[in-house]
């Protein structure tokens, strides 16, 4: 078996056993890795409709076979629980070095279950693994918990992923935190984390991962690595700029959220990009793991000194989705957040949620006291709140649960723009409509990444589609980006390299890689089963169609200003085509055609 160490290990923080488990071929051939593994076990393990903070949850931390190769972006390792923010499945990504050192220790991936009495974290050299005291960590930020944990783990090599404040304490969108600034961000993991009272894992790891043909695997890597290099996206704006490159395109494409999604153009777009950040503040790139494009960004201010990022969508929710213009503080509270344990996007969210409440004068200044006032454009709440929110201190407390839950409480949800319960990200889909019934349709949720339609309806990746035409064309390339991304993610790698790969170099080096000899199709057809496994736990869950949808202001309210002008989402038109497409009934339930076709019947 190439690709996987074929053991697996599971932890019960209630009893303290720890036991090991083997996967096979034929298991591997059906999941992949990540997402695949991640979703197997829940549906397996868990009743859809636990609370997601109780004892009964779990906690998956999975590798892809390509994860700790030489494949370009191979770093990757994905989170999977139930999200305390939404109700439904959680997969949460996070770049850097940790899933490399995961998987040089010898783990495919880990299963924590149950809830520890105490503070705890798990230490991991090779096959040693231990449950240790965490008491004297619980509480610290995520930087001096790093530091702490690898002075008295006596190797500086090895990894690290923690919760920060936030997670300890249950802040619905808090994040797991590894390499400081590097997040598994949304859906709230790191409060399943908090709650089980686990503050970190921690992990060294010295076997490589076992390949059918090394010589030819390396061959298709460099021819991989020279596509990127090649590609003007992969590899030049993002090299040179970070992810916030993207801040000048998508706002002179007028789908740029502004103030609460008010208006998909920002005046001061251009005082915030990356443009701006690398003249004024960038010190390096920082790649993660085995990464040839290197988007991450190493910036210094002076208030913090030395940090990492904003990347494009943490600029975004603490600028101008907030209407604020100040980057060196815009820096600063992304550094916090990192520090905190946050989910950025949500943090941005929830604050803006409360703006567009205290603007209508539904949130008053007395429910806030002394704190600041929510105005759009008022740097103080970006300084002042963030830390409240991860104390869960005064009115940060009610920002912990979220922008639904907030705008919820006073009786008006038309503020809170987010599917699912889930923040929505930086693209106003008034200006990209597949983009928009791709934040509908979503399994996690509010959410960018499992279906970027960004790249053909403004970036021209892999053709360029007009981002208004709705026709059946569009809802089958949406539909194709999220059975790619599944099959990407669950393979190890970042989705940033499909700026210049396509399907078949996915093929290319898992065949090589692994020993395998699946067409396109076969490996297409795996991410589809992922898709509609996770659509299934929702569905269990308690999913209905009426949660597939947006904020009434994307499809009711005409986008006032710039090149989208007047247009909203055409979801009612594309949504039942969507279902049809998938292979689902009109209720977007998966069929028992549908279910045979994909080899899910013993999950159903």
């Amino acid at each position: 078996m190439y690709g996987y160490h074929g053991k697996i290990v599971r932890i019960n923080l209630s009893t303290g056993k720890i036991s090991v488990e083997n996967i096979d071929e034929n298991f591997a051939k059906k999941w992949l890795g990540t997402r695949g593994f991640g979703i197997h076990t829940l549906l397996k393990e868990i009743d859809p409709k636990v609370d997601p903070l109780s004892e009964e949850n779990k906690i998956i931390y999975s590798t892809g076979p390509l994860t700790g190769t030489a494949a370009p972006t191979g770093g990757r390792y994905m989170v999977i629980t139930k999200s305390p923010l939404t109700g439904y499945i959680a997969m949460a990504n996070s770049g850097g070095f940790f899933g490399a050192e995961l998987k040089f220790a010898g783990w495919d991936y880990l299963i924590v279950e149950g809830k520890s009495e105490n503070p705890v974290y798990i230490s991991i050299k090779d096959d040693n693994i231990e449950i240790k005291d965490a008491s004297h960590i619980w509480g610290k930020k995520v930087s001096e918990t790093e530091k702490i944990l690898l002075e008295e783990f006596g190797d500086k090599h090895a990894q690290i992923a923690s919760i920060g404040p936030a997670g300890e304490n249950l802040v619905k969108f808090s994040a797991i935190m590894n390499n400081g600034h590097r997040a598994a961000a949304r859906g709230g993991v790191g409060a399943v984390m908090g709650s089980k009272k686990l503050k970190a894992i921690i992990v060294r790891g010295h076997n490589k991962t076992p390949l059918a043909d090394r010589q030819k695997f390396i061959s298709v890597v460099k021819e991989k690595i020279n596509k990127l290099k090649n590609d003007p996206v992969a590899g030049s704006g993002l090299p040179k700029y970070g992810t916030a490159v993207l801040v000048n395109i998508i706002n002179q494409n007028g789908l740029y959220p502004t103030r609460n999604f008010r208006t998909g153009v920002f005046e001061y777009a251009e005082e915030q990009s990356g443009e701006a950040m690398a003249a004024k503040y960038l010190k390096r790139n920082k790649p993660c793991y085995a990464c040839p494009i290197g988007c991450g960004r190493v910036n210094v201010i002076s208030s913090v000194g030395e940090t990492e990022g904003p990347e494009y969508e943490s600029l975004w929710a603490l600028g101008a989705h907030l209407g604020i213009n100040d980057l060196g503080s815009i820096i600063e509270a992304n550094h916090i957040c990192d520090e905190m344990g946050l989910d950025t996007i949500s943090t941005g969210g929830t604050l803006a949620t409360a703006m567009e409440l205290y603007d209508k004068g539904i949130l008053k200044q007395e429910d806030l006291g002394d704190a600041p006032p929510f105005r759009f454009g008022n740097t103080e709440v970006i300084h002042y709140y963030i830390e409240k929110i991860a104390k869960r201190e005064g009115f940060g407390a009610k920002l912990a649960e979220g922008g639904y839950r907030l705008a919820e409480s006073y009786g008006y949800t038309d503020a809170f723009m987010g599917v699912k319960k889930q923040e929505l990200p930086a693209y106003d889909p008034r200006g990209a409509e597949g983009h928009g019934l791709g934040y509908a349709t979503d399994n996690r949720g509010g959410d960018h990444i499992k279906a970027y339609m960004i790249s053909p309806e403004i970036l021209g990746y892999p053709v360029k589609m007009d981002p208004h035409d709705i026709s059946d064309e569009k809802v089958k390339m949406l539909i194709l980006f999220q059975n790619l991304t599944a099959l990407i993610d669950a393979a190890g790698l970042c989705i940033f390299t499909t700026f210049g790969l396509g399907a078949d170099d996915y093929r290319d080096m898992l065949n090589a890689a692994l020993g395998w000899d699946l067409s396109t199709e076969d490996y297409l057809k795996i991410g589809e089963r992922i898709w509609n496994a996770e659509r299934l736990f929702n569905l269990k869950a308690g999913l209905t169609t009426e949660e597939d949808t947006l904020p009434k202001r994307l499809t009711e309210e005409p986008m006032p200003e710039g090149p989208n002008k007047g247009h909203v989402v055409h979801l009612k038109e594309m949504l039942p085509r969507y279902y049809a497409l998938r292979g689902w009934n009109a209720r977007g339930e998966i069929t028992k055609e549908k279910i045979k076709e994909l080899d899910l019947e013993e999950y159903f």
